[in-house]
């Protein structure tokens, strides 16, 4: 049955609701693998206000495949130190510059306001034709079966009547598709309230002390304790921290009544204030992420503490791997059963990382001797260490980073070869390297295709060039190399590669039956021609 059309008389294939981080990245990446979104939020356009700053490794990878991360890293701040400072005193400072060099292509922490992000995001939607349609809320949906048929109300009032194939939340926590949908949303909140403030400042820890550019730091004093981050170029930073027993009862709280404390802890004097609010940490996760032709992305799934800087990040992760079984789908290149694998994936990674959150923040969260200490046996002991050791780096920036982000038993991961499972994000291995040392490649570039393809890191059999030849698999046949054996790779090993860059069959016999079978299962077949195999990885070293 072809898709509904919309009142422009264009197939409606999905509708994304909320124009978020997630929401945008959504439409890109569908837009990006042949599929036109219509995308609507309620706001009146992009706020200036920063809100979610960290954007993690793993979605700079995501990025890169829709060709956008080397423009927000253009746009934001890399993370170069990291210091802990005690009633206003530097206690210790660990260097973070590359901190996550042989991971992956992007080895750094960056920050880049939303509003800049969101911006970047809307430009390229617009460059490809697709507009957001601002001040248009959807009031209520119905799964039909075939279709989901949808009632907008725009900017002037009026209803309109949207059928789509697919209905996709991206709303937030307060998401009016799950209600739709009667998606239960379990978990509770916190009765601390914490503060978050962008101010211009002056001292130690913001970018106008020269030795503070790409700063982060842990500021703790007694009961309190404040985070502070660059926000935006210039001398602007992002202050976050809990609100003091005192000020909290207050009925109405504003930044001056926080001043003196934020000044104290982080011995910084703020010279202005561009924003400021307060909110509560909830926890809670969607029993579903998807429901019939619903699906639930980002807030609108889950929600966990900022700690970590996970929240924004997952919801991007979301997006791109809805958006490739979406468009594989509705293109013909997949079983319908392939989008079950959605909330498979996705939601045992939210249970997980609400469940850590949760349990991290429930520790330092609070006054008195055990918050106190846990507090500082965390940011002064622990962070420290594990950042600062070459052993435990790799493990905790991997974490941070969600570079280890696995999907290990979901339906379209099989095999093993070398360390790499079915499930695993594909290793980066790093390409030869000039006399001046400048990278040359690297495999993860094979990915801007953002298609199946096969690997084999070394030499790959007749056998498996005839099958990747009739199933239209490109085939990339890369050198075998000291840095493919460091990634943990098998020589000659053959490794299926999704379209969001997870192996979905890892195999050291370069067996076609098995991959046949996975291909089969899900009606899976690329979107191109297979070219010709290529080696990208320079000299073989064998």
């Amino acid at each position: 049955m072809a898709p509904p059309a919309d009142p422009s008389g264009r197939p409606l294939d999905v509708l994304v609701v909320g124009a978020g981080p997630t929401g945008l990245v959504l439409a890109l990446s569908l837009l990006r693998a042949g599929v036109r979104p219509r995308i609507v939020d309620a706001r009146a356009g992009i706020t200036e206000e920063s809100r979610a700053l960290d954007v993690q490794a793993r979605t700079l990878e995501l990025y890169d495949q829709l060709g956008i991360a080397d423009l927000l890293v253009t746009r934001g701040t890399r993370i170069e130190r990291l210091a802990v400072r005690v009633a206003g005193r530097q206690v210790s400072s660990v260097e973070l510059r590359d901190v996550g060099r042989g991971l992956g292509p992007y080895p750094f922490l960056l920050c880049c306001p939303q509003d800049v992000h969101e911006r970047l995001l809307v430009d390229e939607l617009a460059a490809a034709g697709v507009e957001v349609e601002w001040q248009t809320t959807l009031t209520s949906a119905r799964d039909a079966g075939d279709r989901v048929a949808v009632t907008l109300v725009g900017h002037d009032g009026s209803p309109q009547r949207v059928e789509a194939a697919y209905l996709c939340g991206c709303d937030g926590a307060h998401s009016t598709v799950r209600q739709e949908l009667a998606v239960p949303f379990r978990g509770d909140s916190s009765v601390q309230a914490y503060f978050v403030a962008d101010v211009t400042a002056t001292g130690p820890t913001a970018p106008g002390d020269p030795s503070s550019s790409g700063l982060f730091s842990f500021c703790l004093d007694q009961d309190d304790f404040v985070l502070v981050v660059p926000a935006r170029r210039g001398r602007t930073v992002r202050v976050i921290g809990r609100v003091p027993d005192p000020a909290a009862a207050r009925t109405t709280l504003g930044f001056e009544d926080l001043r003196a404390m934020v000044e104290r802890t982080t011995a910084t004097r703020v010279d202005d204030l561009g924003w400021f609010s307060t909110y509560q940490v909830s926890h809670r996760v969607a029993d579903h992420l998807r429901s019939g032709r619903g699906f639930l992305l980002g807030d609108a799934g889950h929600l966990h503490s900022p700690l970590g800087g996970q929240g924004m990040n997952t919801g991007i992760a979301d997006a791109v791997n809805l958006a490739w079984k979406l468009a594989a789908v509705l293109q013909g290149r997949a079983a319908p059963s392939l989008l079950d694998t959605y909330e498979t994936e996705r939601l045992g990674f939210a249970r997980s990382l609400v469940a850590t959150t949760d349990r991290l923040f429930r520790l330092i969260d609070g006054s008195g001797r055990r918050h106190r200490l846990a507090r500082s046996v965390l940011f002064r002991v622990l962070l420290p260490t594990l950042l600062g050791l070459r052993a435990t780096r790799g493990v905790a920036v991997g974490s941070i980073s969600q570079i280890r982000v696995h999907y290990r038993s979901s339906r379209l991961s099989s095999g093993r070869a070398g360390r790499v499972r079915g499930g695993d994000r594909l290793p980066w291995v790093e390409g030869p390297r000039l006399p001046d040392g400048n990278q040359v490649d690297h495999n993860h570039r094979l990915l801007r295709g953002r298609d199946w393809q096969l690997h084999v890191y070394g030499t790959a059999s007749a056998e498996l060039q005839e099958c990747a030849e009739r199933r239209g698999l490109p085939l990339h046949e890369l050198g075998w190399s000291t840095s493919a054996r460091t990634a943990g790779l098998r020589r000659d090993a053959s490794y299926l590669v999704r379209p969001d860059g997870y192996v979905a069959l890892a195999d050291g016999r370069q067996r076609v039956a098995p991959l046949e079978r996975l291909l089969d299962a899900f009606a899976l077949a690329a979107s191109a021609e297979a070219p010709v195999a290529q080696d990208v990885s320079g000299a073989d070293d064998r």
